[in-house]
């Protein structure tokens, strides 16, 4: 939209027909330019952003200013809303039907702040009240005032008519500039908005390039930049005039606003915990004005405004095929996991043979052994010397800080080498490549195993409660411990937090050997309640039992061993079938569109960026 109409200030120096076959290659022509250098990163030419934005800015104003002083000085009175409702009084549902298009003038200044990770709230504020709105203003009372005077236009673009001849083809190519960068910020905001999506299992995975090592968030999406390149081309060539394209752009810009609203009005009381009558007034206000908008973009719907609404529907039918499978997929895992009394007890019957290196068998469960890892275990019955059950979670926030990433546990006795470690990221977290992530696994493991050793035998504990006391049965496989920054000299302190679901805990450790780890316990529901508790552990530690320190260094040893052996990532080839019974829409959600989805895009190796080499997968068949 922005591309087009600045490329269609072309129309005044050329004919009609012309008009029409020159302005659709050239928009084209920029379109294809502007997604193709989408890979090199913006940061390499968004020294240019800022500059661009703010001359054309300040050229509307003075064009703004420029033409309320030579054609209508009065024209400041068009600000008060008694002439809004004195035009709709008069027009009536001419007036009314006219609200689709005049709601374009507030559209595309939106784009600038579009990628709302680059600017902080402050920065988008200062730049709306002072000079964003400021010169939109400027501009479209200039552009009133000559309209006031020049009634029979014949041109569809009364920008550029309004603009001195003297100044036109400066402002054009300005304009283009402006209309680039517009569009950069809307590419930039869906790579981050998919990238988010993906992240928290709403959208399939798709391959995420970070393009800048300074800046974050800075990221490329290959198969999402030419899906966009399509459709933008696609649409240009199908509706070859600003009016259908407005129309699409007006309704998709209004759905966004009425959706915005309304989600505000549940952050009002679930976030910011005010009344439900301060949110219902917010809603009734804001929503009752973005209402009349909506429905007046409505009656476009056969003149363009339907392409927004094929794609959301397109969109929305993707991300709820992809989460509901994902969610179906989980909850069979959930069903058929096995307990840890099962993997002890098959040692023998089976004869499973401990082969040296480190295995990391990935899940999506926090707790009990995966249905995939014992398929592999019964038929092969071998497993490595080191196992680390390990998940990684994308929480709903939006940076994980390092030191609380990584929640470490055992499964089982110390004898068994079994540890379970849950790796947590935000939603705008870059995730480590393999090796990073290998080498500080097992630095964070053996973080662990020195504390769990120290914490269970070589300390005294001395528990000062502050409110009522704690159910104290708990499981050891349910205990996991946050590792965090740990350093290894002085005579440093654990600063611990524990918790109990549903109650929780914490409590803070002296300890002289790390400085930095918050311990959590997560256990299975028990059915009772459990009253919520916070305990502070003051601890006198003598180290005077020599059998821990060798228990340690034997258990140390085994693990270093293990990685210099080597890592295998075991991960589950998963196939997803709609158990028989199930009705149509689902057996064509799950058997058809969700199994194509995970064939096309990113496997989870790919994605965890496991080496070949290193990768075992064991196919499971999902019936959900």
């Amino acid at each position: 939209m922005s591309v087009f109409s600045a490329v269609s200030g072309l129309e005044l120096s050329m004919s009609k027909e012309q008009h029409l076959y020159a302005v659709v290659p050239i928009t084209c022509f920029i379109l294809v330019c502007l997604f193709a250098l989408q890979h090199y990163g913006t940061h390499r030419v968004g020294f240019l952003f800022a500059p661009v934005v703010l001359t054309w800015l300040l050229c509307i104003s003075m064009l703004g200013l420029y033409n309320i002083i030579q054609w209508n000085r009065h024209i400041y009175q068009a600000l008060s809303p008694y002439y809004m409702f004195k035009f709709l009084k008069k027009t009536r549902i001419s007036g009314w039907m006219s609200l689709g298009g005049t709601l374009l003038c507030i559209t595309g200044s939106e784009a600038m702040f579009a990628d709302l990770g680059h600017f902080s709230y402050a920065a988008i504020q200062t730049a709306f009240t002072f000079l964003v709105y400021p010169a939109l203003i400027l501009a479209y009372m200039g552009q009133a005032a000559y309209l006031s005077h020049h009634h029979k236009n014949d041109h569809r673009i009364s920008f550029y008519i309004s603009v001195p001849e003297i100044v036109r083809w400066p402002v054009l190519i300005l304009a283009i500039l402006a209309s680039v960068v517009g569009s950069q910020a809307i590419i930039s905001g869906t790579f981050s908005i998919i990238n988010q999506s993906q992240s928290l299992g709403c959208f399939p995975r798709v391959k995420v390039i970070h393009t800048s090592d300074k800046r974050h968030g800075q990221i490329y999406i290959p198969e999402i930049n030419w899906i966009l390149m399509i459709l933008c081309v696609a649409v240009t060539i199908g509706f070859r005039d600003t009016k259908h394209i407005g129309n699409a752009s007006g309704l998709a810009v209004m759905t966004v606003m009425l959706v915005t609203t309304f989600l505000t009005s549940l952050v009002i009381i679930l976030c910011w915990h005010k009344s439900p009558v301060i949110a219902l007034c917010f809603l009734l206000f804001f929503g009752s004005l973005e209402l009349l908008y909506f429905s007046a973009s409505l009656t476009k719907f056969n003149e363009g405004a339907w392409l927004p609404i094929l794609l959301a529907l397109i969109l929305m039918t993707i991300m709820l095929v992809w989460h509901y499978a994902t969610i179906k997929k989980y909850e069979f895992d959930l069903h058929n996991k096995v307990s840890l009394e099962w993997l002890l007890a098959l040692g023998s019957s089976l004869g499973i043979a401990r082969v040296p290196g480190i295995g990391l068998v990935f899940t999506d469960l926090t707790s009990g052994i995966p249905a995939n890892f014992s398929r592999f275990v019964t038929n092969f019955p071998a497993f490595h010397r080191i196992l680390v059950f390990v998940c990684v979670k994308s929480v709903p926030v939006a940076y994980v800080p390092a030191a609380e990433r990584y929640l470490v546990g055992r499964v089982g006795p110390a004898a068994h080498r079994s540890y379970r470690c849950i790796v947590r990221y935000g939603y705008r977290d870059v995730h480590q490549d393999v090796d990073s992530f290998e080498s500080e696994l097992v630095n964070k493991l053996a973080d662990f195993i020195r504390y769990d050793w120290y914490r269970s035998e070589g300390t005294s504990i001395t528990i000062e409660p502050e409110t009522d006391t704690l159910n104290s049965d708990e499981s050891s496989s349910h205990r996991l411990t946050v590792i965090g920054t740990i350093g290894f000299s002085g005579h440093p302190a654990y600063e611990i937090e524990e918790c109990v679901q549903p109650a929780s805990v914490s409590f803070s450790v002296d300890f002289p050997t790390v400085e930095s780890v918050t311990d959590v316990i997560e256990m299975e529901p028990m059915g009772v309640n459990v009253s919520e508790k916070r305990v502070r552990f003051a601890i006198d530690v003598e180290l005077e039992n020599d059998t821990v320190g060798l228990q340690v260094q034997e258990e140390l040893k085994d693990l270093y061993d293990a990685q210099q052996a080597g890592t295998a990532f075991i991960l589950g080839h998963s196939h997803a079938k709609a158990k028989q019974g199930s009705s149509l829409l689902k057996r064509f959600a799950i058997n058809y569109a969700y199994n194509f989805l995970r064939r096309n895009c990113r496997g989870a190796d790919v994605a965890l960026k496991v080496p070949p080499v290193s990768l075992l997968e064991v196919g499971m068949v999902y019936v959900v």
